[in-house]
């Protein structure tokens, strides 16, 4: 195993990292603020068939993440209408969009297979960006530097500005925020539509960068890995990057395994490991807490005004 390997296995790990970070760092603040969303799967694909469709038409890759970000927010806005001014229960609305955001992606992207997208230019100089190893720091999409200047936004939003401290006051005791006059419902309807945005561009980075062909549920589950990178994080966005790496490394597994001329397990072995992983992080983390969650303490609770 040789240098340039390990340059090539960092640059794909960071690769297949960023779509889980950035639509983890979305739902992160969607149970900031009290409401549980499970529909990231749903709000990814359309995001990246959306951003896919408008790319194609216009031939701006700008133009498709920004149409990705509008789309999933106004998916997440569907799902919120349900939620929050409708009363219906989250995690059953949550798998329906899920479920919906498969279909309508699989319909609509029935006219785009075979098609392909131009790429993001690199940020960086040529010479940077393609240099045998510093492109370890400057080879990547622009939507790589974008998730991690998101992680750091996100953590600085939610711990060091007053609207952070809204929100977080708002999934933690919503009644008494309420009682203050700070609207509920509205904190909420942001939040949410921030989620679903970042889950719309993390489904374009799909669809735009790893794999500029259409296919159909091209994000392969990775909407129910951000949701458990949530949960493995804390709720903290310090430890987001750590999560969203070590998800992305055991996805790189069965490719570099094959490359290195590992067979002792087979590769079917290799491609469930991150979904393995996600249950055993869920069912270890479940177990240590003991009652004693660090999610959000309105989680999934529907908001009841008392006046």
């Amino acid at each position: 195993m040789n240098l340039d390997f390990i340059i090539s296995a960092l640059v794909t790990v960071i690769g297949v990292s960023t779509p889980i970070l950035l639509a983890a760092t979305g739902e992160l603040v969607v149970e900031k603020s009290g409401v549980l969303n499970l529909g990231v799967e749903g709000m990814m694909l359309i995001g990246a068939i959306a951003g896919f469709a408008i790319t194609n038409a216009t031939f701006n890759p700008w133009a498709g993440v920004v149409c990705a970000a509008a789309a999933g927010a106004l998916a997440a806005l569907l799902f919120g209408i349900l939620v929050l001014t409708l009363g219906s229960n989250q995690v059953a609305t949550g798998l329906a969009l899920a479920i919906f955001g498969i279909g309508l992606s699989s319909l609509i992207g029935q006219g785009y297979e075979g098609t392909i997208n131009p790429p993001f230019a690199s940020i960086f100089p040529y010479a940077l960006a393609h240099h045998p190893y510093w492109r370890v720091l400057f080879g990547h999409s622009p939507l790589v530097y974008f998730a991690f200047f998101m992680v750091f936004a996100t953590g600085w939003f939610l711990n060091r500005t007053r609207a952070g401290l809204v929100l977080r006051a708002v999934g933690e005791n919503d009644l008494s925020a309420h009682s203050i006059g700070y609207s509920v419902i509205g904190v909420r309807y942001l939040a949410i539509a921030f989620g679903g945005a970042l889950a719309g561009v993390a489904g374009a980075y799909f669809s735009m960068v790893i794999t500029p062909l259409w296919a159909e549920q091209m994000t392969a589950g990775r909407g129910w890995i951000a949701l458990a990178l949530v949960v493995f994080a804390g709720w903290r966005t310090s430890r987001l990057i750590f999560g969203a790496y070590l998800f992305g490394f055991l996805m790189t597994l069965e490719l570099y395994a094959k490359a290195s001329g590992y067979h002792v397990m087979p590769s079917q072995f290799w491609a469930s490991m991150p979904y393995l992983m996600a249950v055993v992080v869920l069912a270890v983390i479940s177990s240590r807490e003991r009652g004693r969650s660090q999610a959000p303490a309105c989680l999934g609770r529907p908001f009841l005004p008392t006046s």
